[in-house]
């Protein structure tokens, strides 16, 4: 059946065109039976893709220096669906101390009640995680830098011992984006972005994408994408393919101002440490320098001491910095997280709050003010609590 939607080969643009379906027609009752057995990258039905999703799929594969890649509607549906496509009753998972809070979340109170055992490791081990390995052991999840406290871990390393057991690795790499870091080239089998952060890089839109060089793993990803009815819209696709024309530029200017104010902020009184693997005095710096090549727009701080009405003062005064919980966007976040989140977790960097920033590209030069009175505001909220009686 030839369709008047064909693309006129007359027609040619610098941008991708937005194909949008739900049915997807065939030309015979053989092509039907045969495109219906679902080949991993062929068209049978909308909710696996349509061009539009196939072209955002091979240029993030190409970034990742990957032979294949899935989009899926966030970041966190990437994880989820990596961990339901290769994890099962009885296995036993490995999942670094400092993952994103909502895997977290899923791994306690969904893998748990299904029969797997979820254990979490010190997100400094390298290839002594070979200990914890069990005849059961499945997967293992990692995150570098952890996306509130930063904590780094030897990838290459944990990598290398997996392969040795037969071991499947997973890595959330979204903090470097595949700019900064390519899990692929180090032995990780799954490399996994929330395209909502860099990618798009304006804060309108979500997505996530898992990357692998492994044809089966693959094929095994766009079952489990067809089965949960993990759909990404076209016009999201288009938005991606898009953010990634700029994304260099983007992620070099913000990298560059993030460094610059990571300085200036370990240089405050009021600033009691900096969670930023690029800046020396940081306990993860070694591997950063060895394995990555930017320093990307996100890191934390703990503040000294003080009343969490200091917090609420600093964050009141801030006027260039929304309040907001995502990054790598245009615009400039800052976020919270309370002592008692972090002392709820395993191997925990620190049992005091922490502030994350995302630094956007408004410039070191107009940021830096506005955390200097967010800061002098802390300090004085933080001196009156101090002489309260």
């Amino acid at each position: 059946m030839t369709t008047d939607t064909e693309p006129s080969k007359a027609f040619d643009s610098l941008s991708p065109p937005v194909w949008r379906a739900s049915t997807i027609v065939f030309d015979s009752l053989d092509d039907f039976v045969a495109r219906r057995t679902r080949q991993p990258d062929g068209f049978s039905y909308g909710v696996t893709g349509t061009p539009t999703t196939r072209e955002l799929e091979r240029r993030i594969a190409a970034l990742e220096d990957g032979r294949h890649c899935i989009v899926l509607p966030s970041g966190q549906a990437a994880l989820v669906a990596s961990l339901l496509t290769f994890v099962r009753r009885g296995d036993h998972l490995l999942v670094s101390a400092a993952c994103y809070g909502a895997l977290k979340a899923f791994a306690d109170g969904w893998l748990a009640s299904f029969g797997v055992a979820v254990e979490y490791f010190d997100p400094a081990i390298g290839e002594e995680i070979e200990d914890l390995f069990r005849p059961q052991t499945q997967m293992i999840y990692l995150e570098a830098p952890g996306s509130i406290t930063m904590e780094m871990h030897d990838s290459t390393a944990i990598a290398r011992a997996a392969r040795r057991h037969g071991v499947t690795t997973m890595m959330d790499n979204t903090w470097a984006g595949p700019l900064g870091f390519r899990p692929l080239a180090h032995g990780i089998d799954l490399s996994i972005e929330a395209a909502t952060k860099y990618m798009g890089g304006h804060s309108d839109l979500l997505m996530g994408s898992i990357a692998t060089n492994d044809a089966v793993r693959h094929e095994r990803l766009r079952e489990t994408q067809s089965v949960l009815g993990h759909y990404v819209s076209p016009e999201d696709c288009f938005l991606v393919m898009r953010g990634l024309e700029t994304m260099r530029l983007r992620q070099e200017a913000q990298s560059a101002a993030a460094l610059s104010i990571a300085r200036w902020l370990q240089r405050q009184s009021a600033v009691q440490e900096m969670l930023y693997p690029p800046l020396p005095a940081d306990r993860g710096h070694a591997l950063w320098k060895r394995d990555y090549k930017t320093s990307g727009c996100l890191f934390s701080m703990v503040l000294r001491p003080a009343p969490e009405s200091a917090h609420r003062a600093f964050f009141d005064a801030l006027e260039r910095f929304a309040i907001g919980a995502s990054w790598g966007g245009v615009h400039s976040l800052a976020a919270y997280y309370p002592a008692a989140l972090q002392a709820a977790r395993p191997f925990a960097r620190t049992d005091q709050p922490i502030v994350r920033l995302s630094i956007g590209l408004e410039g070191a030069e107009a940021l830096i003010p506005d955390l200097e009175r967010a800061l002098a505001a802390y300090g004085r909220a933080a001196d009156a609590g101090a002489t309260a009686p």
